[in-house]
C-alpha cells in the first residue's frame, strides 16, 4: 500500500514521489547547510553513532540508499574503508553535489559510483551487497514495505541494513518541545536558508507522521529482516536501526 508521506494516509505513490523530487532538486546545493544549522550540528554525532553500529568490513560492497549529497557514503568511506560504495538517490541534483565532493577527494580513495535509483524498485541483482545504509530515506518513500523488501532482496544473506531516521522522543516533555520545533522552527530555518519554506513544512509533517522506533522495527521484521535493534540519539529525535537478512 502506498501512502502520502506527509500524512501517513493511503494515497497514490506519485503524489509523494513527485513532491520529493521537486523539493530536493530545488534545495540540493543548500541541503547540507540546512542540516548543519537546523540540527545545531547534532547530525554529525548521529552519523558517528551510525558508523559505530554499522557492521561494515573492508571487503564489503556497500549500497547507500537515498544517499543524497553523500554524507553517509563519505562517512562510511572514511571510517570503514569498504571495497566499493554504490551511492544512489531518487534526485539527480542531490547526487550532483555528491559527485562534486567525490571529485574533491571526499571518499578518501574508496571507489564510489553514483546512480539515480528509486529504492522501491532497485535495479540490482539479488544478493549483490554486503551492507546497505540509508539516512532520512525511508520516511520519504510512499511504498515502504516494497522498499524494505527490495533492500532485503539485494542484500547478501547475513548482510545488514543500517538506517538513520528521525523518530519519536519517548520522554513526553522532550517530545512536546520537539513537536514545537518541528512545526515552527524547521520551516523557519528551511525558508531562511533555502527560500523554500513550503518544502520544509512538508519535512516537518513527514517526520510527525512517521512511525516511532518500534513501528519502524515492525516494518523491517514484516519485510523479512531479523535481529532488528535500534539506538536513540539526542533523546530519540533520531534513531539508528540495524536489521539483518537471515543467513
Amino acid at each position: 500500500m502506498s501512502i502520502d508521506t506527509a500524512t501517513g494516509k493511503e494515497a497514490p505513490a506519485e503524489i509523494s514521489s513527485e513532491r520529493v523530487k521537486d523539493i530536493f532538486s530545488s534545495i540540493a546545493k543548500k541541503y547540507e547547510r540546512f542540516n548543519a544549522v537546523s540540527s545545531f550540528g547534532a547530525y554529525k554525532s548521529w552519523l558517528a553513532g551510525m558508523m559505530r553500529q554499522a557492521p561494515i568490513e573492508p571487503t564489503d560492497d556497500v549500497l547507500d540508499i537515498a544517499g543524497g549529497t553523500g554524507d553517509v557514503t563519505f562517512t562510511v568511506a572514511r571510517t570503514k574503508h569498504p571495497r566499493h560504495i554504490q551511492c544512489t538517490d531518487l534526485v539527480n541534483e542531490m547526487l550532483g553535489v555528491a559527485r562534486a565532493h567525490y571529485a574533491d577527494g571526499a571518499a578518501c580513495g574508496v571507489p564510489v559510483d553514483f546512480e539515480v535509483v528509486d529504492a522501491q524498485n532497485i535495479p540490482y541483482a539479488d544478493a549483490s551487497y554486503d551492507a546497505l545504509t540509508m539516512a532520512y530515506g525511508i520516511r520519504n518513500m510512499p511504498d515502504r514495505p516494497r522498499a524494505l523488501s527490495e533492500m532485503l532482496r539485494v542484500l547478501k544473506p547475513g548482510g545488514h541494513l543500517v538506517c538513520l531516521e528521525f523518530s519519536t522522543p519517548p520522554n513526553a516533555v522532550w517530545r512536546a518541545l520537539y513537536n514545537f520545533y518541528l512545526k515552527h522552527l524547521i520551516p523557519f530555518w528551511g525558508g531562511l536558508i533555502t527560500g523554500d519554506k513550503a518544502g520544509f513544512v512538508y519535512l516537518s509533517k513527514s517526520i510527525k507522521a512517521f512511525p516511532n522506533q518500534e513501528g519502524l522495527a515492525k516494518m523491517m521484521r514484516e519485510a523479512g529482516f531479523v535481529d532488528v535493534t535500534w539506538k536513540n540519539y539526542t533523546g530519540g529525535i533520531a534513531a539508528v536501526h540495524v536489521a539483518k537478512k537471515p543467513e
